[in-house]
């Protein structure tokens, strides 16, 4: 059998308002609360993957990235700007409006107010 990931948890200042703003951005689904008494709220990023946002009292941030076609790109980078979230092209610089990617043709970082740094990477 191949391993795949199922989900993780992705901890949150407010698990609901994190994962509608991620599910909104990334232009994927948001499912109902899940978990005993609703304490998560899962987004379906691909048919394998589920994040389940969860409210923690002290959200210590992580880092999560992810591969899209340049179509995708696209449309979080529209979503992002007229949300008017900042974005930029280094995880050192996450607010610089760029998307000059180190690592590939274009790509972008940006954060949520549960320090979760989001990498957007696209080939071209």
């Amino acid at each position: 059998m191949t391993v795949t990931l199922n989900h993780t948890i992705v901890p949150a200042v407010d698990h609901l308002a994190a994962a509608r703003r991620f599910a909104t951005v990334m232009g994927l689904e948001e499912l109902p609360p899940a978990g005993r008494e609703g304490h998560f709220a899962p987004v379906r990023v691909n048919d394998t993957l589920t994040l389940d946002f969860m409210t923690v009292p002290d959200p210590q941030g992580s880092h999560l990235a992810f591969d899209v076609d340049a179509e995708t790109f696209d449309g979080i980078l529209a979503r992002l700007r007229a949300a008017g979230i900042a974005y930029g092209s280094s995880p050192t610089e996450p607010e610089n409006g760029r998307t000059d990617h180190p690592l590939c043709a274009r790509g972008l970082f940006f954060a949520d107010e549960g320090r979760i740094l989001y990498e957007i990477m696209a080939p071209a």
